[in-house]
């Protein structure tokens, strides 16, 4: 990133049109389009079955750009950040956005009443925004 004055270039990295002279010719460069970023936990349902164990379904969107970009696991995190339970995810979803997937059998000790979701992805871990769950025994 350019730097001037301490300052952060704002035409390097604002996402407005910005026109460049070359030659005799004026070009507009086009913004690049949105690239996926961290994945972001959107949605959690969180029910304790009759044996005590909870069954997580976990709402995911991040715009997965194929095999080398996509989120690819989430995460069901104790406050004190044991991980409780982990949800691979085996495949893009670039045509499933968001997409919702489930976790069953998790043990979650009586003490930890609230837990934190975040998923991660193949390129950034886990930059997305997390959720946090209240559970209800």
């Amino acid at each position: 990133m350019t730097e001037v004055r301490g300052k952060r270039n704002r035409a390097a990295t604002s996402g407005m049109m910005t026109a460049v002279l070359f030659g005799a010719g004026l070009f507009f460069l086009q913004p690049l389009p949105a690239q996926a970023g961290g994945a972001d936990v959107v949605g959690v349902e969180a029910v304790q079955d009759n044996a005590g164990k909870w069954r997580f379904n976990v709402t995911v969107a991040h715009a997965d750009e194929g095999w080398d970009h996509y989120a690819n696991k989430w995460d069901i995190v104790a406050p004190d950040g044991t991980v409780l339970g982990t949800r691979v995810l085996h495949h893009p979803h670039e045509n499933e956005q968001p997409f919702t997937r489930s976790l069953g059998g998790v043990e979650i000790p009586a003490d930890i009443t609230e837990v934190t979701l975040r998923a991660n992805d193949s390129q950034h871990g886990y930059e997305g925004k997390p959720l946090a769950v209240k559970l209800e025994r």
